[in-house]
Protein backbone atom coordinates (compact mmCIF):
# COMPACT_ATOMS: atom_id res chain seq x y z
CA UNK A 1 0.00 0.00 0.00
CA UNK A 2 1.05 3.62 -0.41
CA UNK A 3 2.39 4.93 2.90
CA UNK A 4 3.23 8.27 1.35
CA UNK A 5 4.23 9.86 4.67
CA UNK A 6 7.18 7.49 5.16
CA UNK A 7 10.45 9.21 4.36
CA UNK A 8 13.00 6.73 5.75
CA UNK A 9 13.49 3.06 6.54
CA UNK A 10 16.05 2.04 9.17
CA UNK A 11 17.36 -1.48 8.60
CA UNK A 12 18.29 -3.20 10.82
CA UNK A 13 16.73 -1.32 13.70
CA UNK A 14 17.24 -1.48 17.46
CA UNK A 15 15.11 -0.32 20.43
CA UNK A 16 17.17 2.80 21.12
CA UNK A 17 16.49 4.22 17.65
CA UNK A 18 12.78 4.79 18.17
CA UNK A 19 11.33 8.30 18.05
CA UNK A 20 7.77 9.65 17.70
CA UNK A 21 6.39 8.93 14.23
CA UNK A 22 8.20 5.59 13.95
CA UNK A 23 6.61 2.19 13.40
CA UNK A 24 8.22 -1.19 13.93
CA UNK A 25 8.20 -3.24 10.73
CA UNK A 26 7.85 -7.01 10.74
CA UNK A 27 6.28 -8.73 7.76
CA UNK A 28 4.26 -5.63 6.95
CA UNK A 29 1.08 -7.48 5.93
CA UNK A 30 -0.87 -5.64 8.65
CA UNK A 31 1.15 -2.44 8.73
CA UNK A 32 0.69 -1.85 4.99
CA UNK A 33 -2.97 -2.79 5.05
CA UNK A 34 -4.39 0.66 5.79
CA UNK A 35 -3.36 4.35 5.72
CA UNK A 36 -1.16 5.43 8.62
CA UNK A 37 -0.62 9.18 8.23
CA UNK A 38 1.18 9.45 11.56
CA UNK A 39 4.01 7.14 10.44
CA UNK A 40 7.05 8.92 8.99
CA UNK A 41 9.74 6.29 9.48
CA UNK A 42 9.89 2.47 9.52
CA UNK A 43 12.21 0.52 11.82
CA UNK A 44 12.89 -2.83 10.19
CA UNK A 45 13.05 -5.73 12.65
CA UNK A 46 13.29 -8.50 10.05
CA UNK A 47 16.94 -7.62 9.43
CA UNK A 48 17.83 -7.99 13.12
CA UNK A 49 18.72 -11.64 12.58
CA UNK A 50 16.64 -13.11 15.40
CA UNK A 51 16.36 -16.93 15.17
CA UNK A 52 12.73 -17.78 14.38
CA UNK A 53 12.52 -20.50 17.03
CA UNK A 54 14.85 -21.17 19.94
CA UNK A 55 14.29 -24.37 21.89
CA UNK A 56 15.11 -24.39 25.60
CA UNK A 57 14.78 -27.09 28.23
CA UNK A 58 11.64 -25.43 29.55
CA UNK A 59 10.00 -24.62 26.22
CA UNK A 60 10.39 -22.66 23.03
CA UNK A 61 10.95 -18.99 22.30
CA UNK A 62 9.20 -17.68 19.19
CA UNK A 63 10.80 -14.55 17.79
CA UNK A 64 8.36 -11.77 16.93
CA UNK A 65 9.81 -11.91 13.40
CA UNK A 66 9.13 -15.65 13.02
CA UNK A 67 6.93 -16.12 9.97
CA UNK A 68 3.80 -18.24 10.00
CA UNK A 69 5.50 -20.71 7.65
CA UNK A 70 8.50 -21.03 9.98
CA UNK A 71 6.25 -21.58 12.98
CA UNK A 72 4.14 -24.21 11.22
CA UNK A 73 7.23 -26.08 10.09
CA UNK A 74 9.24 -25.72 13.30
CA UNK A 75 6.41 -26.87 15.57
CA UNK A 76 4.65 -29.16 13.11
CA UNK A 77 4.39 -31.91 15.73
CA UNK A 78 1.93 -29.82 17.74
CA UNK A 79 -1.53 -30.00 16.24
CA UNK A 80 -2.87 -26.83 17.84
CA UNK A 81 -0.03 -24.82 16.30
CA UNK A 82 -0.82 -25.98 12.79
CA UNK A 83 -4.55 -25.47 13.34
CA UNK A 84 -3.99 -21.85 14.32
CA UNK A 85 -1.59 -21.31 11.41
CA UNK A 86 -4.19 -22.66 8.99
CA UNK A 87 -6.81 -20.36 10.52
CA UNK A 88 -5.21 -17.58 8.45
CA UNK A 89 -6.68 -19.18 5.31
CA UNK A 90 -3.89 -17.32 3.56
CA UNK A 91 -1.78 -17.93 0.48
CA UNK A 92 1.78 -19.24 0.69
CA UNK A 93 2.92 -15.66 0.04
CA UNK A 94 1.31 -14.46 3.27
CA UNK A 95 2.55 -17.50 5.18
CA UNK A 96 6.12 -16.67 4.19
CA UNK A 97 5.89 -12.96 5.02
CA UNK A 98 3.41 -12.45 7.86
CA UNK A 99 4.98 -12.74 11.31
CA UNK A 100 3.78 -14.05 14.64
CA UNK A 101 4.62 -10.76 16.34
CA UNK A 102 2.89 -8.73 13.67
CA UNK A 103 -0.31 -10.71 14.13
CA UNK A 104 -0.26 -10.02 17.86
CA UNK A 105 0.59 -6.34 17.52
CA UNK A 106 -2.13 -5.74 14.91
CA UNK A 107 -4.52 -6.89 17.67
CA UNK A 108 -7.32 -7.84 15.31
CA UNK A 109 -9.96 -10.04 16.98
CA UNK A 110 -9.51 -12.74 14.33
CA UNK A 111 -5.73 -12.94 14.83
CA UNK A 112 -5.04 -16.70 15.24
CA UNK A 113 -1.60 -16.17 16.79
CA UNK A 114 -3.36 -14.26 19.57
CA UNK A 115 -5.60 -17.30 20.06
CA UNK A 116 -2.64 -19.68 20.12
CA UNK A 117 -0.37 -17.92 22.60
CA UNK A 118 -3.24 -16.93 24.91
CA UNK A 119 -4.58 -20.50 25.02
CA UNK A 120 -1.12 -21.93 25.79
CA UNK A 121 -0.40 -19.41 28.56
CA UNK A 122 2.45 -17.83 26.63
CA UNK A 123 4.58 -14.98 27.90
CA UNK A 124 5.34 -11.92 25.75
CA UNK A 125 8.81 -10.43 26.04
CA UNK A 126 8.77 -6.67 25.45
CA UNK A 127 11.74 -4.32 25.07
CA UNK A 128 11.49 -0.58 25.61
CA UNK A 129 13.49 2.23 23.95
CA UNK A 130 15.86 2.16 26.95
CA UNK A 131 16.46 -1.57 26.23
CA UNK A 132 14.72 -2.56 29.45
CA UNK A 133 12.77 -5.80 29.25
CA UNK A 134 9.39 -6.61 30.72
CA UNK A 135 7.19 -9.67 30.45
CA UNK A 136 3.41 -9.85 30.28
CA UNK A 137 1.07 -12.83 29.98
CA UNK A 138 0.09 -13.35 26.35
CA UNK A 139 -3.59 -13.41 27.37
CA UNK A 140 -3.21 -9.80 28.60
CA UNK A 141 -1.19 -8.47 25.65
CA UNK A 142 -4.21 -7.52 23.51
CA UNK A 143 -6.51 -5.09 25.32
CA UNK A 144 -9.06 -4.40 22.56
CA UNK A 145 -9.54 -4.09 18.81
CA UNK A 146 -6.23 -2.69 17.57
CA UNK A 147 -4.89 -1.96 21.07
CA UNK A 148 -2.20 -3.66 23.14
CA UNK A 149 -0.17 -3.08 26.31
CA UNK A 150 2.77 -1.78 24.24
CA UNK A 151 4.04 1.60 25.37
CA UNK A 152 5.56 4.27 23.13
CA UNK A 153 8.73 2.92 21.58
CA UNK A 154 8.28 -0.57 23.00
CA UNK A 155 8.58 -3.59 20.74
CA UNK A 156 7.52 -7.21 21.00
CA UNK A 157 10.72 -9.25 20.97
CA UNK A 158 9.46 -12.80 21.49
CA UNK A 159 6.82 -15.10 22.90
CA UNK A 160 7.75 -17.95 25.23
CA UNK A 161 5.69 -21.13 25.31
CA UNK A 162 6.47 -23.67 28.01
CA UNK A 163 7.13 -27.29 27.14
CA UNK A 164 4.38 -28.42 29.51
CA UNK A 165 1.76 -26.27 27.73
CA UNK A 166 2.83 -27.46 24.29
CA UNK A 167 2.35 -31.06 25.38
CA UNK A 168 -1.17 -30.64 26.79
CA UNK A 169 -4.29 -32.01 25.13
CA UNK A 170 -6.30 -29.35 23.33
CA UNK A 171 -9.62 -28.97 21.54
CA UNK A 172 -10.10 -26.46 18.73
CA UNK A 173 -13.23 -24.94 17.21
CA UNK A 174 -13.44 -22.22 14.58
CA UNK A 175 -16.47 -20.68 12.92
CA UNK A 176 -16.94 -18.32 9.99
CA UNK A 177 -19.79 -17.09 7.83
CA UNK A 178 -18.00 -18.49 4.78
CA UNK A 179 -15.85 -21.52 4.14
CA UNK A 180 -12.82 -19.36 3.40
CA UNK A 181 -13.90 -16.36 5.47
CA UNK A 182 -12.24 -14.60 8.37
CA UNK A 183 -12.65 -16.26 11.78
CA UNK A 184 -15.78 -15.02 13.51
CA UNK A 185 -15.39 -17.34 16.51
CA UNK A 186 -12.28 -19.24 17.61
CA UNK A 187 -12.21 -21.24 20.82
CA UNK A 188 -9.43 -23.38 22.23
CA UNK A 189 -9.82 -25.67 25.22
CA UNK A 190 -6.89 -27.14 27.12
CA UNK A 191 -6.82 -30.05 29.55
CA UNK A 192 -4.33 -29.27 32.31
CA UNK A 193 -2.18 -32.02 33.83
CA UNK A 194 -3.67 -31.37 37.29
CA UNK A 195 -7.13 -32.22 35.97
CA UNK A 196 -8.51 -28.78 35.29
CA UNK A 197 -9.60 -27.22 32.03
CA UNK A 198 -9.00 -23.80 30.48
CA UNK A 199 -11.16 -22.27 27.78
CA UNK A 200 -9.97 -19.39 25.59
CA UNK A 201 -12.44 -17.31 23.60
CA UNK A 202 -11.14 -15.20 20.72
CA UNK A 203 -12.27 -13.80 17.35
CA UNK A 204 -15.84 -13.42 18.65
CA UNK A 205 -14.66 -10.87 21.21
CA UNK A 206 -12.63 -7.67 21.08
CA UNK A 207 -9.92 -9.19 23.26
CA UNK A 208 -9.12 -12.71 24.47
CA UNK A 209 -11.07 -14.15 27.38
CA UNK A 210 -9.49 -17.05 29.26
CA UNK A 211 -11.55 -19.08 31.72
CA UNK A 212 -9.84 -21.52 34.07
CA UNK A 213 -11.63 -24.35 35.86
CA UNK A 214 -9.63 -26.23 38.55
CA UNK A 215 -11.80 -29.29 37.95
CA UNK A 216 -13.70 -30.49 34.87
CA UNK A 217 -16.62 -28.03 34.74
CA UNK A 218 -20.30 -28.79 34.36
CA UNK A 219 -22.28 -27.36 31.48
CA UNK A 220 -23.80 -24.79 33.84
CA UNK A 221 -20.36 -23.70 35.08
CA UNK A 222 -19.18 -23.09 31.52
CA UNK A 223 -22.34 -21.13 30.74
CA UNK A 224 -21.90 -19.04 33.89
CA UNK A 225 -18.31 -18.23 32.94
CA UNK A 226 -19.30 -17.15 29.44
CA UNK A 227 -22.03 -14.96 30.91
CA UNK A 228 -19.30 -12.74 32.39
CA UNK A 229 -18.32 -11.53 28.91
CA UNK A 230 -20.00 -8.11 28.54
CA UNK A 231 -22.43 -7.99 25.60
CA UNK A 232 -20.59 -5.02 24.08
CA UNK A 233 -17.38 -7.06 23.90
CA UNK A 234 -18.75 -9.23 21.09
CA UNK A 235 -17.56 -7.98 17.70
CA UNK A 236 -20.13 -6.50 15.32
CA UNK A 237 -18.98 -6.32 11.70
CA UNK A 238 -19.55 -7.83 8.27
CA UNK A 239 -18.06 -11.13 9.46
CA UNK A 240 -20.81 -11.75 12.00
CA UNK A 241 -23.31 -10.11 14.32
CA UNK A 242 -22.83 -10.23 18.11
CA UNK A 243 -25.88 -12.40 18.80
CA UNK A 244 -24.64 -15.04 16.33
CA UNK A 245 -21.06 -14.92 17.65
CA UNK A 246 -22.38 -15.28 21.20
CA UNK A 247 -24.51 -18.27 20.24
CA UNK A 248 -21.67 -19.98 18.40
CA UNK A 249 -19.29 -19.32 21.29
CA UNK A 250 -21.62 -21.20 23.63
CA UNK A 251 -22.17 -23.98 21.13
CA UNK A 252 -18.43 -24.55 20.63
CA UNK A 253 -17.70 -24.23 24.35
CA UNK A 254 -20.16 -27.04 25.06
CA UNK A 255 -18.49 -29.24 22.44
CA UNK A 256 -15.03 -28.51 23.85
CA UNK A 257 -16.14 -29.29 27.41
CA UNK A 258 -17.50 -32.65 26.29
CA UNK A 259 -14.42 -33.47 24.20
CA UNK A 260 -11.92 -32.67 26.96
CA UNK A 261 -13.99 -34.44 29.62
CA UNK A 262 -13.75 -37.61 27.55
Amino acid sequence: MDLHTVTEVISPASPGQWRPGDAWLGGGTALFGEPRPHVSRLLDLTAAGWPPLTVHDDGVEIAATCTIAELAEGLRGHGIVRQCCHAFLASFKIWNVATVGGNLCAALPAGPMISLVAALDGTCVLIGPDSRERRVPAADFVTGEGTTVLRDGELLRAIHLSASMLSTRTAYRRGSLHRHGRSAVLLIGRADPAGGISLTVTAATRRPYVFRFPDPPSADEVEAALDTIPPDQYVDDVHGRPIWRRHLTRHYAAQIRTELAA
